[in-house]
């Protein structure tokens, strides 16, 4: 087993801590990033939303790129302006640009298996927000769970896209990389539903249903019960879900 690769499929600018955490562990990490992430184009209209975040009561993070994303244009977290986030990779993301509980009440999913929208609205106090003001900052386009969650419960929400994500296209180098790891059986971690649809359709491109077979040989290990959930369904049997968090992750590669 010590033999295998670890297959990292997040974005890339989120892949390098993870990376170098792996081979610390005296295994192989192998970046094939699943998801690309670039600016929006409107980058002004983002700035302008954010040059106001005073006015909201909660701001609410989709993502570490969510993160990454608005906190480049935000000097300084304004005073009583709470966070909500999905996961630990989130949590951390605002750890790197300098914002932690001890700062800001920051609300997130209570079991960390299960960190989606629909376990952050449970942690939230709804009653409070009843009239209150709630922005979201999410990629362009994503679920509507948590800002029709929110109006329901009576927030006057506002979204805002940060970001852009797409599955790569599938390139001679791509093809040539998939092919050399679907030879063997690796640990792939995979931290996005979309990624994990992704790569299953990169895999249809390039032999078919038989490399899709032996995608679906390999090992996920995967940090939310929706992505083992969308796992399934595709057709993968060898999973390991850890909960969210690089530590446990980690914990599943030793283990």
């Amino acid at each position: 087993m010590l033999d295998t690769a670890v297959v990292i499929t997040r974005p890339l600018q989120q892949a390098a801590p993870l990376a170098r955490a792996v081979a610390a562990l005296g295994r192989r990490p192998v970046l094939l990033p699943l998801l690309e992430i670039s600016p929006i184009a409107d980058q002004a209209a983002l700035k302008a939303v954010l040059d106001g975040l005073a006015r909201f009561a909660l701001v609410a993070f989709v993502s570490p790129n969510a993160v990454d994303a608005a906190l480049a244009h935000v000097a300084r977290w304004p005073a009583g302006v709470d966070i909500a986030v999905v996961g630990e990779g989130s949590r951390a993301a605002l750890a790197r640009h300098g914002i932690d509980a001890g700062d800001v009440a920051i609300h997130c999913p209570r079991d960390p298996a299960n960190s989606d929208s629909e376990h952050l609205l449970q942690a939230l106090d709804l009653e409070r927000l009843r009239g209150a003001r709630v922005l979201i900052v999410r990629g362009d386009g994503g679920r509507e769970v948590l800002p029709d969650a929110l109006r329901a419960a009576g927030a006057e929400v506002e979204t805002v896209a940060a970001y852009r994500r797409a599955v790569p296209i599938l390139t001679p180098g791509l093809a040539a990389t998939l092919r050399s790891l679907l030879a063997g059986r690796h640990d792939w971690i995979v931290t996005s539903s979309e990624a994990l649809r992704g790569l299953v359709g990169l895999a249809a491109q390039l032999d078919g249903e038989e490399s899709v077979a032996r995608l679906q040989q390999q090992h996920l290990i995967v940090p939310h019960a929706r992505i083992a959930q969308t796992a399934q369904a595709l057709g993968f049997a060898d999973l390991t879900l850890t909960g969210s968090g690089d530590e446990r992750l980690l914990a599943a590669l030793q283990s």
